[in-house]
This record gives structure tokens, sequence and C-alpha cells, in this order.
């Protein structure tokens, strides 16, 4: 009969703590690549998959039809000077509010210019928007309805003629004619709108371009809600919605525009930066107008990364999952997008047209340091107008005089 050595048995039944320890941080190296993984894929899937409605989570305290004001919480957007949107009940109700009355015990009374539909009354909470204007017709201009033909399918488009060639202004001549009909000017404007929106969003900057004698062409694109969806329904940030602009830039020229002008917001800007240097129209551009545009997307997904508490690493690994082949199995994206291609920073040398930005340096959304960059980068054919406390594409809502006598003085001089 053999005898066990405790000692020898105590030896083989622990575990060696040295062990507990490895296996205790392997575990949590696992959890915290997990979790990584996790988080860029869920980054990464929403910087390209569209959306057309932004969480309503402004509360909305009070309403006085009578008086025609509205009592808001307190938030970055609400405590801002200027003429917003303000929609409710899901998107489904829409009214107009204006200058900012008083400010106290955290919340704010501002002036109700307008209900255009909803019972604003019996809404509780809302959101404010930037494009004040929901139609051009609003604005008493020869509106015609055209479509422009894309790769992906009609897109729908607002087409103004210029001041001195429409038929007659106000809403009741809008469409009276066939556009086949209607003389044109030989400047177009092509108005590019953001990421999340549609093209009511570009009619700010429509009385200035008719005042100066443009046709003004406001444009659909893929994934915007109007505009036919792409093959993968995903946003390419620029990367492949230009198509759609020199699609419009090809309509332009067939209808007697012999010099255009592109003006893009935001994620438009980066899409209309693609399309001027990549169209086969790009000879006829003479200048572009870019608000809180997104010059270098590396810039933004940086930014967006620490506004939701992610170290910069996770919103790099988002861009090298959006911009390679491995990283469509996450996203849906038919093809990668090209960062180094989307980055006007890098690419300044290639600007060889006149570029207006504006751009306030609260943004809060898109940082205005690549535009400033690009500024710094081309002072001979960059100008930036700056703003302080604007916010993202609200330029125009907080500072309409100094927004429009900007570009117009601009536009002047340039082209």
């Amino acid at each position: 009969m053999t005898t066990r050595d405790p000692h020898t048995s105590i030896k083989r039944d622990i575990v060696a703590p040295w062990l507990i320890s490895a296996i205790a941080v392997g575990t949590v190296a696992t959890l915290a690549t997990a979790t990584a993984a996790f988080v860029t894929a869920k980054f990464s899937r929403s910087v390209v998959i569209p959306t057309d409605s932004a969480t309503e989570n402004l509360r909305i305290y009070a309403v006085d039809l009578d008086a025609g004001t509205v009592t808001l919480g307190i938030s970055a957007d609400s405590l801002v000077a200027g003429r917003y949107s303000l929609w409710f009940a899901g998107g489904t109700g829409h009214a107009r509010i204006g200058g900012i009355l008083s400010v106290a015990d955290g919340r704010v009374v501002r002036t109700l210019e307008s209900v255009d539909y909803g019972l604003l009354q019996d809404a509780r909470w809302c959101r404010l928007g930037s494009w004040y204007f929901l139609d051009p017709r609003e604005l008493g201009f020869e509106v015609h309805d055209v479509v422009v033909e894309t790769e992906v399918g009609p897109a729908p488009a607002w087409l103004i003629p210029a001041a001195d060639l429409a038929d007659g202004a106000g809403p009741d001549a809008a469409g009276s004619a066939a556009f086949s009909e209607v003389p044109v000017a030989n400047r177009w404007a092509i108005l590019v709108h953001g990421r999340g929106v549609r093209r009511a969003e570009t009619i700010r900057a429509l009385p200035l371009f008719h005042e100066l004698g443009y046709t003004t062409l406001q444009v659909s694109y893929r994934n915007d809600g109007e505009a036919p969806k792409s093959p993968d329904g995903r946003y390419a940030l620029g990367d492949t919605e230009w198509h759609d602009i020199d699609a419009a830039m090809a309509f332009a020229l067939e209808h007697g525009a012999t010099e255009l002008v592109l003006m893009g917001w935001s994620m438009g800007g980066a899409t209309v930066l693609q399309a001027a240097t990549r169209s086969s129209a790009r000879s006829y551009l003479k200048a572009v107008v870019l608000d809180s545009p997104v010059v270098a997307w590396s810039d933004t997904i940086v930014f967006q990364g620490h506004l939701n508490h992610l170290p910069e690493p996770i919103s790099r690994a988002v861009m090298a999952t959006i911009g390679s082949e491995v990283g469509r199995t996450v996203t849906g994206q038919s093809q990668p997008i090209d960062f180094k291609r989307l980055d006007f920073v890098a690419r300044a040398a290639e600007v060889v047209w006149p570029v207006l930005i504006l751009h306030s340096d609260d943004d809060g959304f898109v940082p205005s340091t690549a535009s400033r960059k690009l500024a710094e980068a081309r002072p001979d054919l960059v100008t930036l107008v700056p703003f302080s406390v604007a916010k993202h594409v609200r330029l125009w809502n907080y500072d309409p005089e100094k927004y429009t006598t900007a570009i117009r003085t601009w536009l002047t001089a340039n082209v």
C-alpha cells in the first residue's frame, strides 16, 4: 500500500496564485476587447446608417397662443438667439420660434411666431431645427418641381429661375409654366443639404442667390428620404453622394448654365468638395460656398467620439472599419469609404476655385478646426468667416444679416 505525501497532495490540488491572476487578466482583456469591438461596431453603423429623425428631448413647459410665446427647458440650442423650426409630436407637428424674451428658473421664454401643423399646446417635448422654411413657395418665388436623373434613379429638386427671368413672383405663379418653357440665367447655384435633413435646409440661401441673378437648383440625393436609396442604403459621407450632385451639374448645363456655384451644408459641404474635384463638369465651376462643412471627416469622427466619452483609439477603429473591405460585414456598406479622399486639409493643393467657408467655433457637431486649417493652407483662394456662438448650420438663424452680407460681398468680388 502506497502512502500519500500530504505536502505533495497539496501542491497538486491547489491552483497556483499566478495562474489565477493570469486567467483573471485574460478574462478582463477578453471582455475589454469584446466591449471595444461592440462599441466600434455600433459607432460605425451610426455613422453610415441614414436617419431622418432626431430625439425630441427639449421640454415644453408652456404654450400661450394668445400671447405668442412658448416656454422651453434650458439647453445649448434653446439659449441661442435667432429663428428656428420647432418639431414636436414625433416630427408630425411643426412650429416656428423667434427671439428670447426671458431666461429664469431653468426655463427660457421665446417668441412663438407660428404653428404650421399639429397641436403644440398638447406637446411636452420637442427639438429645435435649423431649417426655418419648409418650402421655397413660402418666399413667393416661382418654383418648378423638376427631376434630376441620377445613377440610382430620379431625384426631386426645386428649380427657381433668376429674378429677372421669372414669369412673376408669387405663390400663384408657382409652376404656372412647364419648366422647358421657362428662360433661365446662365449662372446657376446648386444647393446641397446636409446629413439627416432634406433640401428645405437650403431655402435660407435662396433669396440671396435670387437677388444676385442666379437660377437655383435645390437638390435631393441618395438616402435622404426624398431621392432613391443607394443599393446598400448607406451614407458614404460624400464619397458616393457626389455622383448625384454631378448629375445635377449636368442637368444645369443641359438647361443653359455656363457658370456654376456649389453651396453645401455640413455633409453637403463634403459632398460638394467631392463633386468640385471629381465631376466631369468641374471646369464650369466658378466658386464654392460652405456652411459648417465637413472638410475632413477624421476630425469630425474623433470629435464625435469625444462627445460620447469614447477614447480616440475607438474613433480610429471606427474609421478603419468604415474604410475597409472587412468592415462591410459590420456596416452593410457596398464599398469602403476612402477617408484620405475626403480630407481636404490634406488635399488643399487641389483647390483651384474660390471657396467661402462660414463656420462657428462652438459648432458642437462638426469642429471648425479643419475649416480653419484649410483657410490657413490656401489663403489665396479660401476665405473663412468665423462665428462664435451660432452652433451647427445655424449661422443664418443666429445672425442672418452677417451671414447674407458675407456671402453677397464675397460672391460679388469673386464670381
